[in-house]
């Protein structure tokens, strides 16, 4: 007997080829009948990975964004807290009359409390 080099399928009497490194790389097995009727999934599941990656970036580049606001409202909020012990240094009546008394003003602190007008 001689030896067949075609294998066949069965029913459709189709030749069945083997899958080499040659077939992969060269792009032949794009032109393979499963490929070609999966043509529509495999665009439908590249898009879908292409738009997963560009949500990943984008989340990632929010999420900066978001550390950087946050080291910014914090540096902020010292500054407030600075600004506001400075007022508080400089607004007490002891530093008030201790400025005036510098000055040379006639300003004098009054030793009577004050009293309400009229009801």
């Amino acid at each position: 007997m001689a030896k067949e080099t075609k294998q066949s399928t069965g029913k459709t009497g189709k030749k069945k080829r083997r899958t080499s490194w040659k077939s992969i790389i060269g792009g032949d097995i794009l032109a393979t009948d499963f490929f070609r009727r999966q043509t529509k999934l495999l665009v439908l599941i590249m898009v879908l990975v292409l738009f997963y990656i560009h949500n990943r970036y984008a989340c990632q580049r929010q999420m900066i964004e978001v550390d950087q606001l946050k080291k910014e409202l914090t540096d902020i909020k010292y500054d407030a807290l600075t600004r506001s012990s400075e007022l508080m240094e400089k607004s007490r009546q002891s530093r008030i009359e201790e400025y005036i008394a510098t000055k040379g003003s006639d300003l004098q602190t009054s030793t009577q409390p004050p009293y309400m007008i009229g009801k």
